[in-house]
């Protein structure tokens, strides 16, 4: 599960199994197409977790948060 900070200071959080890749391809304006309209992007935080399931589980409470 990561956060990413857009240059407008919104957020985006999504779940990868490989950040580095993600990281790219969302530089790259490859990733979502939130992001892709607000480049350049920051990754701020992430948690790495066993399984999906509990990336996802973790990842819905923190799209709910204020910024």
């Amino acid at each position: 599960m990561y956060i990413l900070e857009c240059c407008d200071s919104t957020d985006y959080t999504g779940n990868k199994k490989d950040l580095n890749r993600l990281t790219v391809l969302h530089h790259q304006g490859e990733g979502a197409n939130y992001t892709s309209k607000r480049l350049p992007i920051t990754l701020v935080y992430y948690e790495e977790f066993d399984g999906i399931d509990e990336s996802f589980y973790r990842e819905k409470p923190i799209q709910g948060w204020d910024k």
